[in-house]
């Protein structure tokens, strides 16, 4: 598709790996920020954006055609400080070439490869992930052209279906999660760790399903206070989170935290006063804030991101409906994206033949006119439009040649005979050069 490289996704999500498996692939901004300063590091790789969200983690980059895989590896390695080889993403990612990867990335924006099909956040995340890599220098051409078609593709597809009505998102997802463990969480008593969008959809969708009192915990206390006094619930400072611990029958985090912040052995002594009363903890983050062994205590149902997929989503049937009309979307700014690459081969020869045509003009316009003598605004004007013009007609049919010839037998036999017809080999001494 490019001719001198290759486009390439490669990652993985819910749906290839386990959250354990996702949580060491999980990266802060500042990360990615630091390995896209690295990517000058990696001859083979010569575009890069990384995105990386609760439910997947992925790189993708323009990368030449020699040692192409080997070079998307290597870099995976370095910014995840994971062993990544070719085996390891046949076992748990895919690697994606081409117009695969092209569709991949429009599906992905679309939220057609969400683990909430519909759900929001997704596109927001992609430009985030696009913007990053822009301001540091990470992209050009080909990469900023599907980045481009891919948030116009998740917004176009946005509005012309229906696939985000009722839609439901992750913490959505976890109360309803709760709902089907406890029977109902009327009136109980919930705890959420974090104060992030995560934490504030999770405590609307609390207090609408008639959840009793409500406590927010989060690193900054200030923080906490804010989100709490929306709804008004009560901020609880960090140190003194166990000790409201037995009061609690849901617990649900979100933090970014990069490490566990609830331990087994604080919870067995915080909830030993519940003598044994059911308590349910969801762990919605990535990485996860809770030790796995919390689930092994008495009266304590644990669950992370990964057991959301068994909620029931009574309007999944109608979404998926939506889903074919945004397939077809995607399939048609696909088709639309690859004919612009095929483009691309072209652009160095004819940028070349047009500046050359523009500096002959230019120079000849000014030999004319100053044999013309003084001429008006009006003149001046008709004048440089007619050289314009000349120039347009000329060149029309040769470049519509070229242009047609795209993807034939003939496309590199006419690019060469362009280049040779025309010495654009020797622009800059033929340019200059008087006749």
């Amino acid at each position: 598709m490019i001719s001198e490289a290759k486009l390439v996704v490669a990652g993985l999500n819910h749906k290839t790996a386990s959250v354990e498996i996702r949580e060491g692939f999980s990266l802060s901004s500042q990360e990615i920020e630091d390995g896209l300063n690295e990517l000058q590091d990696f001859d083979n790789m010569q575009e890069l954006v990384v995105l990386s969200t609760c439910n997947r983690s992925e790189i993708y980059a323009v990368v030449d055609k020699e040692a192409s895989l080997e070079a998307v590896c290597q870099f995976l390695s370095k910014l995840t400080n994971m062993q990544v080889d070719e085996a390891f993403l046949q076992q748990y990612g895919y690697v994606l070439w081409d117009e695969k990867c092209i569709e991949h990335l429009l599906r992905v924006t679309a939220s057609l490869d969400s683990l909430v099909l519909g759900e929001g956040q997704i596109l927001s995340q992609v430009k985030h992930a696009y913007a990053l890599a822009l301001e540091n220098g990470a992209t050009d051409t080909v990469l900023n052209l599907l980045f481009h078609c891919a948030i116009a593709t998740g917004k176009r597809v946005r509005s012309e279906t229906r696939i985000a009505f009722n839609a439901v998102s992750v913490s959505y997802a976890a109360v309803e999660l709760a709902k089907n463990i406890l029977g109902t969480v009327e009136n109980c008593r919930a705890l959420l760790f974090g104060a992030g969008k995560m934490a504030e959809l999770t405590a609307e969708y609390l207090l609408s399903q008639g959840a009793g009192e409500l406590y927010v915990a989060n690193r900054h206390l200030a923080k906490a206070e804010l989100l709490a006094q929306r709804f008004k619930g009560k901020a609880v400072d960090w140190t003194e989170v166990y000790g409201v611990l037995d009061q609690m029958d849901i617990i649900i985090t979100s933090t970014g935290a990069p490490h566990y912040v609830i331990h087994q052995r604080e919870v067995k002594k915080a909830l030993e006063q519940r003598q044994g009363r059911p308590v349910v903890l969801i762990d919605i983050a990535v990485p996860r804030d809770v030790e796995p062994e919390v689930g092994q205590l008495p009266g304590v149902s644990l669950y992370n991101i990964d057991d959301l997929e068994s909620v029931v989503d009574d309007n999944l049937s109608e979404r998926q409906k939506e889903a074919v009309q945004a397939e077809a979307i995607v399939r048609e700014e696909t088709q639309g994206l690859i004919e612009k690459y095929q483009y691309l081969s072209l652009q160095p020869v004819m940028s070349r033949l047009a500046e050359k045509a523009e500096q002959i003009r230019t120079r000849e316009l000014r030999r004319a006119m100053s044999k013309l003598g003084d001429l008006n605004d009006d003149q001046l004007r008709a004048v440089e439009q007619m050289t314009k013009m000349i120039v347009r007609k000329l060149l029309r049919e040769p470049m519509s040649s070229v242009h047609d010839a795209v993807g034939t037998d003939q496309e590199q036999e006419l690019k060469d005979a362009m280049q040779s017809l025309f010495q654009l080999d020797d622009m800059g001494n033929e340019v200059d050069a008087d006749e």
